[in-house]
């Protein structure tokens, strides 16, 4: 009230009639001329795209669903032959199934009651004070619920992370049974555990392969938080080796090449002397010794970038498997159903003047990983990068 000064809100409600199909139609005119307006190469890289986009339309009318449309609209894009297309489309239940994880590897072989654990993870719930849980132990029940022979067992771990469960356990060489209560982590936790696995086990390679001469670091993407652990490592644990085996596999790009050819192409230029010995060098801020960069086929984006110009300036060399042509800037965009779609708006050139998109670059040492290898712990490609990066050394 004006008179008083009383605050009273006014309630609104509302409904709005939405015609679905209506708004397809504009969003993918929309979504079609943004290509035509932002896409790096005018010419769409030869697509046809007024033909194009008149064939696809007809299938619009058939369509009553965002999923089925971000994938007509993911078809539609792939014809530019492009990297950084297509569209997504993501709905998720938070009533749906999110299944927990005790972060352990289980006995694939063990035909009896239970799951025999063969391996716990660092980090695992499962590692706790007190705890008499080990490798060779058998979890018989989940909750009260025996595991039989066969049984799908992750229906008992459903929505259970972060909860008290109770485990029942059996130990196969002291006979004694006996009970413990965890707390499950989500897949997403045992991802980061599964991954800090994998890097300490290149790490441990690394070392051994080499008699503790060089270094190991995976560039987990081409971010921030990831460049900072790069650096904390190879400047902490990892700076007095004599070379460094840098992994780029499995990165989906960001945006760090600069960062990284940079700190990777420092020279000594300066050392700190006492009489009986040496205590530093400069430069403090950058990798002053040789190193190697390991690719793969999941190399993507900014991933492809930087192999790219570590080539180009002659840092070192390049092993492992060819790397598609995927270096571009891209234009991500949400419209207003929730459909994101992407558009490369700037390309690449490389030194010699080449647009990077879909030049494939190939490794200086090619080398493939067998899937045969790689299922006994086998890593072909660290370990001819760990040789190749000595021999490069001892000449020197």
């Amino acid at each position: 009230m004006v008179e008083s000064g009383e605050k009273k809100p006014v309630a609104i409600k509302g409904e709005m009639i939405l015609n679905e199909n209506a708004e397809r139609n504009y969003l993918y005119d929309h979504v079609t001329r943004q290509v035509k307006k932002k896409f790096y190469d005018p010419g769409l890289h030869g697509a046809q795209w007024e033909m194009l986009t008149s064939e696809y339309r007809r299938f619009l009318p058939h369509i009553n669903n965002n999923f089925d449309f971000q994938e007509m609209l993911s078809e539609l894009l792939g014809e530019l032959n492009a990297s950084h297309t297509g569209a997504r489309y993501r709905h998720s239940d938070p009533k749906g199934d999110q299944t927990a994880s005790l972060g352990v590897f289980f006995d694939g072989t063990y035909e009896g009651l239970g799951l025999k654990i063969v391996e716990i993870m660092e980090g695992s719930p499962l590692v706790q004070a007190g705890s008499k849980i080990k490798e060779g132990s058998i979890i018989e029940k989940i909750d009260g619920v025996t595991i039989e022979p066969g049984l799908n067992y992750y229906p008992l771990l459903n929505r259970k992370a972060d909860t008290i469960v109770l485990l029942s356990l059996f130990d196969p060489e002291s006979s004694e049974r006996w009970e413990e209560k965890v707390k499950p982590i989500s897949l997403g936790q045992e991802r980061q555990l599964l991954y800090d696995r994998w890097v300490k086990r290149n790490r441990k390679i690394t070392h051994e392969l080499s008699n503790g001469r060089l270094g190991y670091m995976h560039i987990r993407g081409m971010s921030d938080s990831s460049y900072r652990e790069f650096i904390d490592v190879v400047m902490g644990e990892e700076v007095n080796r004599e070379g460094l085996v840098v992994d780029s596999r499995f990165n989906g790009g960001g945006d760090l090449v600069d960062d990284l050819t940079t700190f990777l192409s420092g020279e000594s230029y300066q050392v700190f002397k006492a009489p009986d010995r040496t205590i530093g060098f400069e430069s403090q801020r950058r990798w002053t010794k040789p190193s190697i960069v390991l690719v793969c086929e999941s190399n993507y984006s900014d991933a492809h970038c930087f192999p790219a110009a570590y080539r180009d300036q002659g840092i070192g060399k390049i092993v492992g498997m060819p790397v598609p042509g995927t270096c571009t800037f891209v234009w991500w965009e949400q419209l207003q159903n929730g459909v994101v779609f992407g558009i490369p708006n700037l390309g690449v050139a490389d030194k010699s003047g080449d647009i990077l998109e879909n030049k494939q670059l190939e490794p200086d040492i090619f080398v493939r990983n067998e899937y045969g290898k790689v299922a006994t712990g086998i890593d072909q490609q660290l370990e001819r990068a760990v040789r190749e990066l000595l021999v490069e050394i001892n000449k020197k």
